[in-house]
């Protein structure tokens, strides 16, 4: 079962699935592209002679190496990290080898702000702080896609939560069922 899906509750949907916006690979795809070329650049420069073989293994073992470290990391960074957002919560998952992530309640969730520079801003990107009741830092999620609509939709989320919970404490200190059966089911 891919994630999140197996991290879902039996009452819980997923409403959005995000991954850091997709310029965060600009970078990566430079850099693959100036170390290719300058490896072959390089290679064909290599002159005639007995130690050419050794000097293009040199050549390539470096770039194999640039490559893992300014291509692959990164390209693997952004696909393993998720931000989600269910009808419960906000879980957020990043790394590969060493992961961390963070799984918060919409009821924990006291205040929600998103930042914009100037570029972020033309390609509609911008980082998320979340501050949340009875932890002592804020979580804050840089490079989100449309930050400013993911605001407003956990914002909404955490009005449409609160009032699924006071509907279930309702029912539950009436008795009656109330918020916990379809409304017809009430007729």
């Amino acid at each position: 079962m891919p994630y999140p899906d197996k991290l879902l509750a039996a009452d819980e949907e997923v409403v959005r699935h995000l991954h850091p916006h997709w310029l965060t690979l600009f970078g990566p795809v430079v850099a693959f592209l100036l170390i290719v070329g300058g490896a072959s650049f390089g290679a064909a420069m290599v002159p005639d002679g007995r130690q050419q073989g050794v000097v293009r293994m040199v050549i390539t073992g470096v770039a194999l190496a640039l490559l893992v470290v300014f291509v692959l990391a990164p390209v693997l960074r952004w696909r393993t990290t998720h931000y989600v957002i269910t009808t419960h919560r906000l879980l957020f998952r990043e790394g590969v080898l060493a992961r961390h992530g963070r799984d918060i309640g919409l009821s924990r969730i006291t205040d929600v702000s998103y930042r914009q520079t100037l570029w972020e801003r033309l390609i509609s990107s911008g980082t998320l702080t979340i501050e949340s009741a009875g932890d002592g830092s804020a979580t804050v999620l840089k490079q989100i896609p449309d930050s400013d609509g993911v605001q407003q939709l956990l914002n909404h989320m955490i009005e449409e939560d609160a009032d699924r919970r006071a509907q279930e404490n309702a029912g539950y200190i009436r008795g009656d069922g109330y918020g916990s059966a379809h409304p017809t089911a009430l007729l």
